[in-house]
């Protein structure tokens, strides 16, 4: 059962106090790949991943038949800056299209066999733009991680969250420079394609916004601080997945920012998650060498709404469906050397 999300303090509990994967599961899993019908080690890093999938589901032979993809929108009072090429409109067109399947995450979606889900946080009233204070109180900063802690469906057996929400890159450039250190435009890159003064704005806007909330006290104070309601929620909802034990793969930069956030609480708060892919957005490969995540795609996506990680579900289908469905030496009256 998932417990109430009362406080942050809970959540920073909840977190800290998560149980691990299953370990007897996880040898069970090892034990079983030993036995199947090819050499050891011959498909690669599918046969790791089946075993990571299997301890966290407590099943040596598991199955992956539920997967969920939830898309979490919200606006920014940053991009009155001028942070983004595009107007904060299109979050509310784009909000639109995905509850009519027109966009791509919702053909990704539905090629992968996952349920979509769509949650328009507070489109008409933007967060505060951070470079004048923190984006969100604490009240609205728990309303949103709450909106993606009760999303995740406990049935589900496998999770991608996504997100869209015009100028959030520059958020989640903030974010990472906050957690990481180096200098702002290590961070900040185009975005949806800003030209080079664009840029420099941008990441003046990233430096100046970290420089003013320096003294935030952890990850969860720096994303209320520097982040949007779609990034906290995403947060909540990869929290909620580690409780429910239920994997995740993550999306782009973005996503990967609001998982960080977790990481900086606990270095275990992770450890049910698999980066999906590398986006071309240039500071998520340094964000991700910093959590140790190594992309099981990278295909130039920079596109959002959890697309790299809806095409990581099928990836993983098959790695789960090699481990579980594969007849061992013993099964198939081959001999194994």
């Amino acid at each position: 059962m998932l417990p109430e999300l009362n406080n942050l303090n809970s959540l920073r509990d909840t977190l800290i106090r998560a149980p691990g994967a299953d370990t007897d599961a996880s040898k069970a899993a090892q034990d079983r790949n030993g036995q199947l019908t090819k050499p050891p080690g011959a498909l690669g890093r599918l046969e790791d991943l089946a075993i990571w999938y299997a301890s966290w589901r407590g099943d040596a032979a598991p199955q992956i038949s539920s997967p969920q993809v939830i898309v979490f929108a919200g606006n920014h009072g940053v991009t009155a800056q001028g942070v983004s090429a595009f107007p904060p409109e299109v979050t509310v067109q784009m909000v639109m299209n995905f509850e009519h399947g027109g966009a791509a995450i919702n053909q990704l979606a539905k090629a992968a066999g996952a349920k979509m889900d769509v949650h328009a946080l507070e489109l008409d009233r933007p967060t505060k733009d951070f470079t004048q204070g923190p984006a969100m109180s604490e009240d609205e900063f728990l309303a949103a991680l709450r909106t993606g802690w009760e999303a995740v469906d406990p049935q589900s057996d496998l999770l991608v969250v996504g997100e869209m929400g015009i100028g959030n890159t520059t958020p989640a450039a903030a974010i990472a420079h906050a957690l990481y250190g180096g200098e702002a435009a290590d961070w900040t890159g185009r975005g949806t394609g800003v030209d080079d003064a664009g840029l420099a704005n941008k990441t003046r806007v990233v430096a100046e916004g970290v420089a003013l909330h320096n003294m935030a006290v952890d990850g969860l104070d720096i994303l209320r601080c520097l982040g949007g309601r779609e990034i906290a929620a995403m947060a909540g909802a990869i929290a909620a997945a580690r409780v429910l034990r239920i994997p995740v793969a993550l999306d782009g930069f973005i996503c990967t920012a609001a998982a960080a956030c977790l990481a900086q609480i606990s270095p275990s708060a992770l450890d049910h998650t698999v980066a999906g892919h590398q986006s071309a957005e240039g500071a998520h490969k340094k964000l991700l060498e910093r959590l140790g995540k190594d992309p099981l795609l990278s295909l130039g996506l920079r596109l959002g709404e959890g697309s790299g990680g809806a095409l990581a579900i099928n990836i993983l289908k098959c790695a789960v469906a090699c481990h579980s469905g594969m007849a061992t030496f013993a099964e198939a009256g081959v001999s194994d050397g």
